[in-house]
């Protein structure tokens, strides 16, 4: 057998196919789809002691071919929205607590973004299975920090002003972070 055609075989060698499973009825998130209670799907918790509770997440796939120890990515990192996950009470449904859940998924595009970037920039060796999958990580720690960090200083919604900067302050971050 030729030799050049075993390098060549083995140049264009896939490396792998990286996904988390995406939940069926998931919402890809868009900058046109406000999310509406309705989205929210999940059953109430009897213990549930918070007015709503959104399930948002980052998911990717990626392939990648490795020719010469060079690393060539191709990737998609998606935000979703999990409305079989999701639930609120509907007592306390207001405008301003699904705009703050809303937010909650708009963080979760913010992280996908700042995924996207971390893997446009970064240069791969041929253990990139490993490097995406520490990104990922990465990301969705910092990602969840985050939300704490919303929470926390919104109080849940509950403190209006807070509420607005941080409303302001996604919105900006999403108009400068591409996508």
């Amino acid at each position: 057998m030729d030799t050049r055609v075993i390098a060549i075989v083995f140049c264009f060698l896939i490396v792998g196919l990286g996904n988390a499973q995406v939940p069926e009825g998931s919402i890809p998130w868009s900058a046109s789809k406000r999310l509406e209670w309705s989205d929210f799907k999940a059953q109430l918790p009897p213990d549930a002691s918070s007015a709503a509770t959104t399930a948002s997440g980052i998911s990717y796939t990626y392939s990648a071919n490795i020719m010469h120890h060079e690393v060539e990515l191709d990737f998609e990192v998606t935000a979703y929205f999990y409305p079989n996950e999701s639930w609120y009470k509907p007592t306390l449904a207001t405008e301003n607590l699904l705009q703050h859940e809303q937010l909650h998924f708009d963080i979760s595009e913010l992280f996908a973004r700042k995924m996207r970037l971390k893997l446009r920039q970064t240069t791969f060796t041929e253990n990139v299975k490993t490097e995406i999958r520490k990104i990922y990580r990465e990301t969705l720690k910092e990602l969840s920090d985050f939300q704490d960090k919303y929470d926390w200083e919104t109080n849940f919604s509950r403190n209006e002003e807070m509420q607005k900067q941080w409303n302001a302050r996604i919105h900006e971050a999403l108009i400068q972070m591409p996508q």
